[in-house]
């Protein structure tokens, strides 16, 4: 998945072809999970599925495997479940947001898991569907939900909330230096018409941008990031997500996770750091097995897209890849 709202290729028609995405970090993250993978019944959630690009290489190269696939949107299952269609004995497709993982798993009668992969952010078919309005390039109705099935829309965050209710999700999640700004435009614009497209949010954030900001990157790119984590609480889901994913890994189990934006990078790192660390008071001279770390981090930091990548996926540039494996079982 990419989180870069500005979108690309030819949008008006519902992807079809493998071939119009590419994974970001496909050969890294199967290197990475391989060796919990490898094992005979082992057991992976891909828990953004989007249009199953990851899913159908893990398929493919560990043919004793058994994926559980989430997504929130019906859009993606249904062409994922195309695409995987060959594998069909060997998946099971779920329709929840990733912090459903737990309750997915129960439903399937599944306790532990060998391998799990969150490929964050907005993904390929979502960026590339105009009339979504993940983009703020293309003109297109406000929605910018996930699962178009249900929740609130873009409209009708811009539409109902408060000025200051604004600004908090600018500076929060878009940790816009012009969330104040582009507020208070919003209230003022929407008292004399209805803000229902993004060309119109769009020209009322370029029409409230100081011209020395101009040219410092889209004056919507940051505006549309905050609606979009509003509207599909996309933080809130993934502090629920990660550690119920990580309780359910068993020993020697791995997981990876994609970031593109560094909200949810630094979760990710948080928890993963929490997991990865003793819990030994300090200055005990013996570290006790209950005090020692669950998982192992096995990357140093987050690793990034090599050059190479950046030119195949243009998408897999703001990528920020971190990992770990399961060494212990919480007492």
């Amino acid at each position: 998945m990419a989180d870069d709202t500005t979108g690309s290729g030819s949008a008006d028609e519902t992807p079809r072809g493998a071939d119009l995405h590419v994974p970001v970090l496909l050969e890294r993250t199967l290197d990475l999970l391989a060796p919990a993978l490898e094992k005979p019944g082992a057991v992976v959630v891909d828990a953004t599925l989007g249009m199953g690009g990851h899913s159908e290489a893990m398929l493919t190269r560990f043919p004793e495997l058994t994926l559980v696939g989430l997504d929130r949107d019906t859009d993606a299952l249904r062409i994922a479940g195309a695409r995987l269609e060959p594998f069909a004995p060997r998946v099971h497709l779920v329709h929840t947001e990733y912090a459903g993982v737990a309750a997915a798993l129960d439903s399937l009668g599944i306790d532990e898991i060998d391998g799990i992969l969150f490929d964050l952010g907005v993904s390929s078919l979502q960026l590339d569907q105009v009339d979504r309005g993940f983009s703020y390039s293309k003109d297109a109705p406000l929605d910018m939900r996930m699962d178009t099935t249900r929740g609130i829309t873009a409209e009708q965050v811009v539409a109902t909330y408060s000025e200051s209710e604004l600004r908090r999700i600018f500076t929060q999640y878009g940790e816009e230096k012009l969330a104040a700004r582009y507020a208070r435009a919003i209230v003022q614009q929407r008292e004399a018409a209805p803000i229902i497209r993004s060309a119109q949010l769009v020209d009322i954030l370029s029409d409230a941008t100081p011209a020395a900001l101009s040219r410092s990157g889209h004056p919507a790119k940051r505006v549309f990031q905050a609606l979009r984590i509003e509207v599909n609480a996309e933080l809130a889901s993934l502090e629920t997500a990660l550690p119920d994913a990580l309780d359910r890994i068993a020993v020697g189990g791995r997981i990876v996770v994609l970031a593109y934006q560094s909200l949810e990078d630094r979760l990710v790192k948080r928890e993963l750091a929490r997991r990865s660390t003793s819990t030994a008071p300090a200055g005990l001279p013996v570290e006790l097995p209950e005090h020692r770390p669950e998982f192992r981090l096995l990357v140093r930091g987050a690793e990034l897209a090599s050059d190479d990548e950046k030119a195949l996926n243009p998408r897999a540039t703001p990528v920020r890849l971190r990992a770990a494996e399961r060494i212990r079982r919480a007492a």
